[in-house]
């Protein structure tokens, strides 16, 4: 059986109001320009998640609503505050609790770009990979019958854009 991950690094996100609070930065214009983008592109190639996993920070909620609204069928988000500002290994834990086959998590660097990382066996060949830009977003099939089975450096990129590729 083939798992899909697509791990989406929030879009690109305000600094506008010093006094929020970090969790409460919403995304700014170019943020909710590029989610759309990047949610026109999963569908186009078949990339829709059947469960979306998001740190619950309005700028991933945010960056979901805007990819949503480009998918045919709206599938339901969790927010999971684990992912606020996670590392890899957390990343990959919450990963591993999924019960779906096409999995979306949405959070934060440094630890997607950390994660993104280590679960690929070999990173794709973009200059952008290896930093996880805003809206960056990657698609990783696995081998396996669950997520507990995912380890570092098993999965196969199958896919991966970030918004200015689609500009």
């Amino acid at each position: 059986m083939t798992l899909t991950l697509i791990l989406t690094r929030h879009a690109k996100s305000s600094w506008d109001d010093p006094t929020l609070d970090d969790f409460d930065r919403s995304l700014n214009r170019r943020g909710r320009k590029s989610a759309p983008l990047i949610g026109r592109w999963l569908v186009e190639r078949g990339y829709v998640p059947e469960v979306v996993v998001a740190s619950g920070a309005r700028r991933t909620v945010e960056t979901w609503e805007g990819m949503a609204s480009a998918m045919p069928d709206a599938t339901v988000l969790e927010r999971n505050t684990a992912l606020f500002h996670a590392g890899a290994s957390t990343i990959l834990a919450v990963l591993c609790e999924q019960a779906a086959a096409k999995v979306m998590l949405i959070g934060h660097n440094p630890g997607f770009a950390d994660f993104a990382n280590r679960i690929v066996a070999h990173p794709p060949r973009h200059d952008r990979f290896s930093d996880y830009p805003t809206a960056a977003t990657a698609v990783i099939g696995f081998e396996g019958e669950s997520w507990t089975q995912a380890r570092w450096g098993r999965g196969r990129i199958l896919d991966f854009v970030v918004p200015r590729d689609l500009a």
